[in-house]
């Protein structure tokens, strides 16, 4: 394949704006999901209007204190056309603020398909244009070519599926062993980061952050053991859903990612979310998660 041009001049890549924000505010990501039971909680109907509500006070509370915010696409996409316009509202409003935003959208496809997703969520000037996009590649991690050569273009990122903690993940990811589906997207994703930093002229280790991260569950236990993975040779982000409400602590954290930690963006969506709808009383549990992220 050719090698990959640095991003568009004068621009910085995501993985070093991520990288910074992770140092200035802590390394903590807020979910944007909301689903119904967390809009009947807040006092909010199920409807667009509910949607956008909910949204923007999430980025009102946490856009200061967060490292980045990842709206579940899913849960705006149930709502149709006027739910996929609140999404849009809210791209548009982090970015206004300068929040980093991570679409949890989980696009995976093969050729023109694949470039149109990109085109939608990596694009300049794409009305759901966000700073990072999640990836699954079980097409073949060559199957994202498109989104991962538009987001050098554009100095925006993707995070690509490699290890999740639902019990079925196991059943593709783990497979094969010392030479896993799992061992297989890291590698790919650390030979990317490696060729971009090579373009940039940046080869030096102490270079910060890649732009392509991975999505490892932070539940996923002694997996990463198991099966071999260096984590911190991918020299990018990577982002642990699962912390809070799904039972992760920063401790354990801590213990699953060793000495890849710096790179982890811990994610709680449900546990800090239900502190709402008071501003200050979301605001209370982002710092308490962050916390105990800087002290784990």
């Amino acid at each position: 394949m050719p090698e990959p041009e640095a991003a568009t001049a004068g621009r910085e890549s995501f993985g070093s704006r991520l990288g910074r924000a992770m140092a200035d505010r802590g390394p903590l990501c807020v979910g944007i999901d909301p689903n119904p039971a967390l809009l009947q909680r807040w006092g909010l109907n199920d409807d667009a209007a509910g949607l956008e509500r909910f949204s923007l006070t999430v980025l009102e509370a946490v856009g200061s204190l967060a490292a980045a915010v990842k709206p579940q696409v899913a849960l705006f996409e149930r709502h149709g056309s006027a739910g996929m316009a609140v999404l849009e509202r809210t791209l548009a409003a982090a970015a206004e603020a300068s929040v980093l935003t991570i679409a949890d959208a989980k696009r995976g496809d093969i050729g023109s398909t694949m470039a149109a997703y990109a085109d939608a969520w990596l694009r300049d000037g794409s009305a759901l244009a966000a700073d990072s996009v999640t990836l699954s590649p079980y097409l073949g991690f060559e199957s994202l070519r498109p989104a991962l050569d538009l987001a050098a273009q554009t100095g925006r990122g993707v995070f690509v599926l490699a290890l999740t903690s639902n019990p079925e993940g196991a059943s593709v990811q783990h497979v094969g062993g010392a030479d896993s589906v799992a061992r297989r997207i890291v590698q790919a994703a650390a030979e990317e980061n490696r060729r971009y930093f090579a373009a940039a002229g940046a080869g030096d280790p102490g270079a910060g952050l890649g732009s392509v991260g991975l999505v490892v569950g932070a539940t996923v236990g002694s997996a990463l053991t198991e099966l071999g993975l260096d984590l911190a040779a991918v020299r990018g982000p990577i982002l642990a859903p699962g912390l809070g409400a799904q039972g992760a602590t920063a401790a354990d954290l801590r213990r699953t990612f060793g000495d890849a930690y710096g790179q982890v963006l811990g994610t709680s969506s449900r546990d800090i979310l239900a502190a709402g709808p008071r501003i200050q009383d979301l605001q209370d549990a982002a710092r308490r998660t962050l916390e105990e992220l800087r002290a784990a």
